[in-house]
């Protein structure tokens, strides 16, 4: 039952992203919200869900964006991945983990993007998406990391309430 919290959690992520936070660019890149959000959730000790949370955000964002939806469904995973490894080797330093995951899974989720586009017949300059696209991404998912961090821990800590002592 705890799990269904994830379908408005998601819903609500996605829809901010394509409303608000994709018209907020810097040169020609924007934050990716369900991303970091997705890094936030997967770095929280008492959450076991984070892969499903991953795939059904890839899926749902590959759903409403116009990129093949195994971009986005990959980059999550590896976001994931790389959260759930943080979180055994970096556990004292939550935020810390959170910028390095949030730095690492922007630039890998950014280049799977790039490389189905190339595969797709989107011909651009490498050079280009990095400077314009994948610099500015980074920055502002940066900016986001931190308030998107407290905001999935007190969620986790309202899901999954620590138990009480007597």
């Amino acid at each position: 039952m705890r799990n269904l919290i994830a379908v408005p959690v998601i819903v609500l992520a996605v829809m901010l992203q394509s409303a608000i936070v994709s018209q907020i660019t810097v040169l020609k890149g924007f934050a990716d919200l369900p991303l970091v959000m997705l890094a936030a959730w997967a770095l929280q000790d008492e959450v076991d869900s984070a892969w499903h949370w991953a795939i059904a955000t890839g899926i749902f964002v590959g759903f409403v964006s116009g990129i093949l939806w195994i971009a986005p469904l990959a980059g999550y995973l590896v976001v994931v991945a790389l959260a759930q490894g943080f979180q055994r080797r970096v556990w004292q330093a939550p935020l810390l983990a959170m910028f390095s995951i949030t730095f690492i899974g922007t630039i890998v989720s950014n280049l799977i993007s790039v490389v189905v586009l190339r595969f797709s017949n989107v011909a651009f300059p490498l050079g280009d998406a990095l400077g314009l696209i994948i610099l500015p991404v980074i920055l502002l998912n940066m900016i986001l990391a931190i308030p998107v961090y407290a905001v999935m821990r007190d969620l986790a800590r309202w899901v999954h309430p620590a138990p009480e002592v007597e």
